[in-house]
Order: structure tokens, then C-alpha cells, then sequence
């Protein structure tokens, strides 16, 4: 009985050990989605923050017109990785409006003339006000709006090449 007294704590030890390393090979899913998924956009309105495109406002997304609502900045490296997808999105006649997460005007109009630009308006989120009432957590997230305003699909993160197909089949699908 004594000889099993001396191995309790390496047996604890290891059990420790093993339960610890299983965590760390398998993480938990951290993402934090939106709970207005099924839900309508909140009522905002955001001014322009590039000249000679318009600011955007909630009522916009209330016209019939499903679209792509794109939170982003141009400080935001992801943001650079995802603006060819979102170049094809547009090419594809995926409308697409913008979020602009705590920006400057100089810095967007270098960032959409280095990467393209997809957007139909870009709406000054200076406060990140629209982005967290939202349920964004970070850029670049992405919605799916339908035709009455309503958030069908939230997609966190970048937009990667192979998602391309089904964001737009999303939208196509949001009537």
C-alpha cells in the first residue's frame, strides 16, 4: 500500500500533463459571432470618409438589394489579403458596401488606391460604434444583408479565395 502512496503524485502529475497538452492541440473556437444573425441591422448613419463616395446609413440596406457589408480599415494587414476576393466579389456583381473602422481619409484613399476598390460607399466608424452594434469583434468581418435589411451571414476574417464562390452564392441567395 505504501509503494502505490509513493506514485499517486507522478500519476496525478501525468494525468495533469495529458490533459493540459490535449488542450493545446486542440484549441477551443474562439470566434465570437454576432447575435444578430436572423436579425435586423440597427438604425446608424455613418458619414463619408472618401471623397466623392457616400457616406452609409442602415435605411440603405431596406431597399430590395441583398449586398455584402465589409468591416474593414486600412491599418488592418488581413484587409490587404482580403481585398483581391473582394475585387472579385464586385466583378462578380456582389454589391459591396463598407464599414471604415476608426480611419482616416488620407489613409483609406492610399489604402483603396494601392488595393482597389470594391465599395459602392464607405460609411466613418471612427468610434467603432456601427461595428460593435453590429456583433463585429474585428476587420475584416463581412455580412450578408438581404433585401430588408436583415443579417443573414456573418463571415469572420478574411475573405479567402475558396470562400469567394460561396459569399457569393450567399448574397445571390438573400432575397
Amino acid at each position: 500500500m505504501r509503494r502505490w502512496a509513493l506514485w499517486a503524485p507522478l500519476a496525478v502529475f501525468a494525468l495533469l500533463f495529458v490533459v493540459v497538452a490535449s488542450g493545446l492541440l486542440r484549441p477551443a473556437d474562439r470566434t465570437v459571432r454576432s447575435a444578430l444573425i436572423g436579425k435586423p441591422l440597427p438604425d446608424f448613419v455613418l458619414p463619408s470618409i472618401v471623397p466623392g463616395k457616400p457616406g452609409l446609413t442602415s435605411a440603405a440596406f431596406r431597399n430590395g438589394e441583398p449586398r455584402l457589408l465589409n468591416v474593414f480599415a486600412s491599418w488592418c494587414v488581413p484587409c490587404i489579403a482580403e481585398a483581391p476576393q473582394l475585387m472579385r466579389l464586385k466583378a462578380m456583381g456582389v454589391p459591396i458596401e463598407g464599414v471604415a473602422i476608426r480611419d482616416t481619409a488620407p489613409a483609406l484613399r492610399d489604402f483603396i488606391q494601392r488595393n482597389g476598390d470594391p465599395y459602392r460607399r464607405i460609411g466613418d466608424d471612427s468610434r467603432s460604434a456601427v461595428q460593435l452594434a453590429i456583433g463585429s469583434s474585428g476587420v475584416p468581418e463581412s455580412f450578408v444583408i438581404d433585401g430588408q435589411g436583415r443579417i443573414v451571414l456573418q463571415h469572420v476574417g478574411d475573405i479567402r479565395a475558396d470562400e469567394v464562390e460561396a459569399i457569393a452564392a450567399a448574397v445571390r441567395n438573400a432575397r
